[in-house]
C-alpha cells in the first residue's frame, strides 16, 4: 500500500520519481504501440462475434467508474429495444477469470471468489446474461450460444484486449483526468492519451474546460448518485441517505479504484463520517472493521458483494450499502447505436 500510494501521488505531476522513471515508460509506450500495430496488421489474431461489440474501458489505471456506466448502457440499450449481454474477465475471479482459460457464466448463485465482483454486480442490477473469461472473444461465443437473443454484447474493461474485435470504444475518465499524461510507470496511463476512442467519458460531479481538455475528443459528462442506504444485513430496509446523519458516528469504506469518488459523494449529502480507504478488490477476509468505532459504516455496492459472502460481516448490523446509479445525456446511447449501425443486430 505505501509503494501505491507513493506512486498514485507521483502520478499526478512531473515530479523527482515521475521523471527518473520516465525513460522506461517511453519503452512501455513503444512496446505498446507495436503490440497494436501488430494486431492491427493481422500478425497477431483477433477474433469478430456475429454481433455489435461495445467495449467499456479506460487508459488510466484502476477504477474510474466503468461498472455503473456499463449497467447504465445495459438498461439504456434494453430500453430502445435491443437485448444485451456482458463478458468481463472477472477479475480475482477463479471459475472464469485469470485463473481459468474456460468461459463462465454468472448466475445468482456465483460468488465474487469463482468470477470476480464485478460481474456478479453487473448481473444483479442490469439482470442480464454475464459471462466471464481471461479470452472475452471466448466468453462472447459462450455467452451467445446460452443466449442466442442476444443482439448486442458489452465488455465491461478489454480496451486492450485487441484479440476480440470491437465495433464501439467508450473510454472512460474520472476526475484525475490523465494524471500527468505519462504511461506506466512514469505516469497513469496504460496508453498515450492520445489513443483514439469513438467515445470519451468523464466521471465527475463537476466538468471544467482544463478537464475536458485533457482528456481529449468532446467528452459526455457522468455522475454516480446515490439516494439511499441499505442494511447489508437486509437490503429491503433503506432510508435516505442524509437520514444516516442521525444513525450516531459514520464511517465509510470503499475498497473500489478511486475511493476518494466515493467519500466526496457521501460529504456531498452532508455526511460527517471516518473514512476507510482500502485496496480495489478488497477481499475482507482481514475484518477491517473490527477496529472501527462507528455505529453506522458506509460501503460501495461493490465491497457488499463480498461481505455478504462472510457470515461475521453479513449480520453485522452496522454495515450498510450506498448503491450508485449513473446518470448520463441519453445522447450518448443514440451516438453509440449509430456508430454500430454498420453491424447487423442479430
Amino acid at each position: 500500500m505505501t509503494l501505491e500510494s507513493t506512486l498514485t501521488r507521483a502520478w499526478l505531476r512531473r515530479g523527482p520519481l515521475a521523471c527518473a522513471l520516465y525513460p522506461v515508460s517511453l519503452l512501455v509506450r513503444a512496446l505498446t504501440g507495436l503490440r497494436g500495430l501488430l494486431y492491427r496488421a493481422g500478425v497477431l489474431a483477433s477474433s469478430r462475434l456475429p454481433v455489435p461489440v461495445i467495449v467499456v474501458g479506460n487508459i488510466f489505471i484502476g477504477g474510474t467508474g466503468k461498472t455503473p456506466l456499463t449497467i447504465w448502457l445495459v438498461e439504456q440499450l434494453r430500453a430502445k429495444g435491443l437485448r444485451p449481454g456482458v463478458i468481463s474477465r472477472g477479475f480475482g475471479g477463479k471459475g472464469g477469470g485469470p485463473d481459468s482459460a474456460g468461459p463462465r457464466p454468472v448466475t445468482a448463485l456465483s460468488t465474487p471468489a469463482q468470477v470476480g465482483d464485478e460481474p456478479v454486480l453487473i448481473a444483479t442490477r442490469a439482470a442480464c446474461p454475464v459471462f466471464v473469461c481471461r479470452d472475452r472473444a471466448a466468453a462472447g461465443r459462450a455467452l451467445l450460444a446460452a443466449h442466442p437473443e442476444v443482439d448486442v454484447i458489452i465488455t465491461d474493461d478489454g480496451l486492450q484486449h485487441y484479440a476480440l474485435q470491437r465495433d464501439v470504444e467508450v473510454m472512460l475518465f474520472d476526475g484525475r483526468g490523465v494524471g500527468n499524461g505519462w504511461t506506466l510507470p512514469a505516469g497513469p496511463l496504460r496508453e498515450p492519451a492520445s489513443r483514439r476512442r469513438d467515445v470519451t467519458v468523464v466521471n465527475a460531479p463537476t466538468l471544467t474546460p482544463r478537464l475536458a481538455a485533457s482528456v481529449g475528443g468532446t467528452p459526455f459528462q457522468m455522475l454516480l448518485a446515490g439516494a439511499c442506504a441499505e442494511r447489508l444485513a437486509d437490503r429491503r430496509e433503506r432510508v435516505p441517505l442524509s437520514g444516516m446523519a442521525a444513525r450516531g458516528r459514520l464511517a465509510a469504506a470503499a475498497g473500489i479504484g478511486n475511493p476518494r469518488r466515493f467519500f466526496g459523494m457521501l460529504a456531498d449529502a452532508g455526511l460527517a463520517f471516518e473514512e476507510l480507504p482500502l485496496p480495489d478488490h478488497h477481499d475482507f477476509l482481514d475484518r477491517p472493521f473490527a477496529r472501527i468505532d462507528a455505529d453506522a459504516i458506509l460501503m460501495t455496492e461493490k465491497d457488499a458483494v463480498k461481505c455478504a459472502q462472510i457470515e461475521e460481516l453479513r449480520n453485522d448490523p452496522r454495515l450498510w450499502v450506498v448503491p450508485v446509479s449513473a446518470q448520463l445525456d441519453v445522447a450518448l446511447v443514440e451516438h453509440i447505436v449509430e456508430k454500430c449501425r454498420g453491424r447487423t443486430f442479430a
